[in-house]
């Protein structure tokens, strides 16, 4: 259950009506606005009769929540969440008006090519460095990544380029090399891994939670949920493309739920084109479209060899493609109305 109090209500009036609501069993999100404040009731509200709280002298509105996922709808929390990470003497953000830009590699493979690749991706403008270190891989035959040595490697790129890092993390003991990791990226493989979500709830360190494969969008709130019922609500939607009846490419980018994601939460939402075609000739088309459909960011493969990479090669860009890109994306985040 929504309510929404009156305009003017003083702090100390909406701090009693909560202790109120929370003497009754319910657990109270507070979100405050520029203009009101909105609290949202998780719990047994069954025995709350909307119409006898709206005529509370300080309710405005009182609405019950229909969906399953509750802290991450939108009607809990009106305004734009902003994830924000302070690094390299400034504030990088996704989300608010902010375009977040992420770019690297699928796999940290040596000292010289994932610092060089950040070098040249922050020249191009993006604001946060990827690069898997632990690689979730369909072949038990494929490279699995460096691990600790390439989560090390990440580090001494961040210190040499000052980007913030984005890592996936695939069981929870590895969060104690992850220190120095700024967003932690769940794949889509663990989306739906509820005892490593309910923990990453714990964490204090932004969430990257990508869509599985065969995930409604309502599922991927669902595991946002988990994440922000943990007590984390840094959470940031990725669009990724799903598994269909199409082959042509990778996945299919699910353009659609860009907006609709926008409509039903308050987190930012990001789309991942390299994932979701797998063909590196198409992740500027989809790249476009995504920023046209009022995505707040995008996370992009770029390689500086990507005939030899270790992995995913096919659908990254070099890093004169991607600097290509990033010129054509300032104008599109232009008329969105986004900072890039």
């Amino acid at each position: 259950m929504i309510i929404a109090l009156k305009q003017g209500t003083e702090k100390e009036e909406a701090d009693k009506f909560v202790l109120f609501m929370e003497s009754r069993g319910l657990t109270v999100h507070v979100s405050e606005g520029e203009t009101q404040t909105v609290l949202g009731l998780v719990g047994d509200t069954s025995s709350l009769d909307p119409r006898t709280m709206e005529a509370h002298h300080l309710v405005a509105k009182v609405v019950r929540v229909q969906e399953p996922y509750k802290r991450a709808n939108r009607l809990f929390h009106p305004e734009d969440t902003r994830i924000d990470i302070t690094a390299d003497g400034g504030v990088h953000s996704i989300g608010g008006g902010k375009l977040g830009i992420i770019a690297g590699p699928c796999s940290v493979e040596s000292p010289g090519q994932i610092t060089g690749i950040a070098k040249e991706v922050k020249a191009a403008g993006a604001g946060f460095l990827r690069g898997g270190a632990f690689k979730p891989r369909t072949s038990p035959y494929s490279f699995q990544g460096m691990g600790c040595e390439g989560v090390d490697l990440l580090v001494a790129a961040k210190k040499e380029t000052g980007l913030p890092l984005v890592s996936e993390l695939m069981e929870i003991h590895q969060l104690e090399v992850f220190d120095e990791i700024d967003i932690i990226q769940v794949g889509a493989r663990n989306m739906q891994n509820f005892n490593l979500l309910k923990e990453l709830g714990k964490c204090g360190k932004p969430i990257l939670l990508k869509r599985g494969l065969a995930s409604t969008v309502t599922e991927l709130l669902m595991a946002a949920e988990y994440i922000i019922a943990g007590g984390n609500d840094r959470v940031i939607l990725c669009e990724r493309g799903i598994r269909t009846f199409e082959s042509f490419s990778r996945n299919t980018l699910d353009i659609a739920a860009v907006p609709f994601l926008k409509q039903k939460s308050h987190l930012p939402v990001i789309v991942d084109p390299s994932h979701a075609t797998g063909i590196a000739g198409l992740v500027p088309a989809a790249a476009k479209a995504a920023v046209a459909a009022g995505a707040d960011g995008l996370i992009i493969e770029v390689h500086n060899d990507p005939e030899n990479a270790f992995s995913d090669g096919e659908q990254s860009l070099t890093p004169p493609e991607f600097a290509s890109l990033m010129e054509t994306l300032k104008k599109y985040a232009a008329l969105e109305g986004k900072i890039l």
